[in-house]
């Protein structure tokens, strides 16, 4: 029989073993690991007459595709806007960056910023000269890229596009120039008018042009065209 020392000995041993089990977390069905993500983007560059890797800088335009033009074919992006002018205008006095998303995806602002980085590290580019601008599925996505990272752009031109109008005072230090046809079938008007008043609200620098008979293409015909639009860009710059 033990005698009573170790009777003690062995009941405090029991109420310690006892008092680790409780207080012992439970294993976790779950475990710890990371992943890295690499992001590709497929894109069109267009390098003015007066681009040299060493000399002046030069400005920048993206140009955000509309969902027609989604897909791996870079040439379905040449269909319209400043792609579709630098095919026949080699004097075009812009480098032009027209990205491209795959079928079915749409236009990402983080990757889109990667991208955006990674062309300001590779060419001359003057990066207080960088406009956005973006047609229908690209209008949109020209309104949330800019409205998420204000700090890259010296203006924006949304064309048949909408966005959130609670991040549109993220804009107000921006020139910004919307266009919509009135009689646009595809992206209501009000898409872009909502966005516009948004802004204004906000104090923007916003200026809206509304094309009574006007439907969806019509919009960024126009205003890649007769607007003036990429004259307006040229007087723009970020302090």
């Amino acid at each position: 029989m033990p005698r009573p020392a170790v009777r003690l000995a062995l009941a405090t041993l029991a109420l310690c073993t006892a008092s680790l089990a409780l207080a012992a977390p439970a294993t976790s069905p779950q475990q710890a690991r990371s992943t890295s993500i690499k992001s590709k983007f497929n894109y069109l560059s267009f390098l003015p007459k007066s681009y040299s890797s060493k000399g002046e800088k030069v400005p920048l335009i993206v140009f955000l595709h509309g969902s027609g033009e989604r897909g791996t074919d870079l040439n379905k992006v040449k269909a319209w806007g400043p792609p579709a002018i630098v095919e026949k205008d080699p004097d075009f006095p812009f480098m032009v960056v027209s990205p491209q998303v795959a079928e079915g995806e749409w236009w990402d602002s983080y990757r889109l910023k990667s991208m955006l980085d990674d062309v300001l590290k590779r060419y001359n580019v003057d990066p207080k000269r960088v406009y956005l601008t973006g047609i229908s599925m690209g209008g949109y996505g020209a309104w949330d890229f800019a409205s998420r990272y204000p700090d890259y752009f010296a203006a924006v031109a949304p064309i048949c596009g909408g966005g959130i109008p609670r991040l549109a005072g993220r804009l107000k230090d921006i020139p910004v120039w919307a266009f919509h046809g009135l009689k646009d079938d595809a992206v209501p008007e009000q898409e872009s008018a909502r966005m516009v008043e948004a802004l204004k609200a906000q104090g923007g620098n916003v200026k809206y042009t509304v094309l009574p008979e006007a439907g969806h293409i019509e919009a960024w015909v126009h205003a890649y065209g007769e607007a003036g639009l990429f004259e307006w860009f040229a007087q723009q710059r970020r302090p």
